[in-house]
């Protein structure tokens, strides 16, 4: 199995070293998260805009008009399924706490916080993982198809395994210092070089590592 401080530096020289900064408060992410899931990045961050541009709070959100609520977000995709799911998730994190928000988890143990995150509506790994990394700074690595796809042809994981799987199996494999970066890195290569379709082996700094690109010598 490669080494990933290995793989880590490697791409860090490609494509530099990135500083974790928290993006949102996790309620926010939460719900961008939610937008964001099968649609580009522009249309989730303009459903989010138009979310928050309407509605005064998150006790406007959740008691909106669900047809209301979709057709603000409808930029987003999917807006009749991911309308009631915020709503949902609302309504449940009220329940629960008392109130809109999740800053509470700021102070609460990782396991704590994404076994909460993984009780609400629709909420599953990959979803928990980007709270918790991009809103918390936790150690989480959020799967997603660039992650994945890099992380099996490296032969760190099998494919089989299947992203919602990935989390556990590459959290349990990476140096929590090298968590964040290692998701970042893996990102950038996956877009830049280890494509979906027609991977770019020849240019990847990781070929001697990479199970794939050995096989595919060796075909």
């Amino acid at each position: 199995m490669p080494d990933i401080e290995t793989i880590v530096a490697r791409l860090e020289q490609l494509y530099g070293v990135p500083e974790w900064q928290p993006r949102q408060n996790p309620l926010e992410e939460l719900i961008h998260c939610i937008l964001s899931q099968h649609t580009s990045d522009a249309n989730s961050f303009r459903a989010y805009r138009l979310l928050r541009e309407r509605y005064p709070d998150w006790e406007a959100v959740a008691r909106a008009p669900v047809e209301e609520l979709a057709e603000t977000i409808r930029s987003g995709g999917l807006a009749n399924q991911k309308a009631p799911r915020i709503q949902a998730v609302l309504r449940a994190i009220k329940a629960a706490r008392g109130d809109y928000t999740l800053d509470w988890m700021r102070d609460a143990p990782t396991d704590a916080a994404r076994q909460f995150l993984l009780s609400l509506p629709g909420i599953g790994p990959k979803c928990a993982a980007i709270v918790l990394c991009f809103a918390l700074g936790r150690p989480v690595i959020p799967v997603d198809t660039h992650v994945f796809r890099v992380s099996w042809r490296l032969g760190l994981i099998p494919k089989a395994i299947g992203e919602a799987k990935a989390h556990d199996a590459l959290e349990a494999m990476i140096p929590e210092p090298l968590v964040y970066r290692f998701h970042v890195a893996l990102i950038q290569h996956g877009r830049a070089v280890c494509k979906a379709q027609n991977p770019r082996c020849a240019q990847c700094p990781l070929q001697d590592l990479c199970a794939y690109a050995q096989g595919q010598k060796g075909a």
